[in-house]
């Protein structure tokens, strides 16, 4: 294995606490969200130092900055970065070339909350072959799911607001993956666990 990338600091060959990581299958470009730096970087096949994409104007809620981006998902169809931007507890677009993002669900201002179209420190997203988008809440210790198009989120994971240990509940949840079937898988954090949710289309 080769590090190719390292040390804490802001320098465009440096992270702070590197969290999500995104790749274009294409063109083999490596995103990463800089969480401590508020921003994501990008970095080509065999580079050694990035390129800000998206945020790196210090932390904050206005549309050209991030708050401690986490998850990431690259959208090949729109050129784009789907961002779960933690620390404004929403979920965002940024259209690679673009100085600002565009909001996708959550507080435009960066409040947290608990309804259906609050989210409270989102840290991973993903999407279906139909466009439906997939958000880990997880200080509301739940999955959420929003259908292609819909700012109104159904929980398909967890409970809103409960933590446990049994089969239907989770405790911090931080990332997930879908398999083929639609199959949620949920990396239960302080449950020290991985989680399988059946597809909620059965």
């Amino acid at each position: 294995m080769n590090m190719f990338i390292g040390f804490s600091g802001s320098a465009n060959n440096q992270l702070n606490r590197p969290y999500g990581i995104a790749r274009d299958p294409k063109s083999g470009t490596i995103y990463i969200a800089d969480y401590g730096n508020h921003r994501v970087v990008s970095y080509v096949s065999g580079a050694s130092s990035g390129t800000v994409v998206a945020g790196g104007n210090g932390p904050g809620t206005n549309n050209t900055q991030l708050r401690n981006p986490a998850g990431l998902y690259f959208d090949s169809s729109t050129n784009s970065l789907v961002i779960a931007n933690y620390g404004a507890h929403n979920i965002v677009r940024w259209v690679l070339g673009a100085n600002s993002w565009t909001l996708i669900v959550g507080s435009i201002n960066g409040s947290a909350g608990s309804t259906s179209t609050l989210l409270n420190y989102p840290t991973d997203v993903t999407f279906d072959f139909m466009d439906n988008m997939y958000v880990v809440d997880m200080f509301n210790h739940r999955v959420q799911v929003f259908f292609s198009g819909q700012t109104n989120g159904t929980t398909i994971a967890g409970v809103t607001g409960e933590i446990g240990s049994n089969s239907t509940l989770l405790n911090f949840p931080v990332s997930i993956v879908l398999d083929t079937q639609l199959n949620l898988y949920v990396a239960d954090m302080n449950n020290h666990r991985l989680q399988k949710f059946t597809s909620y289309l059965i």
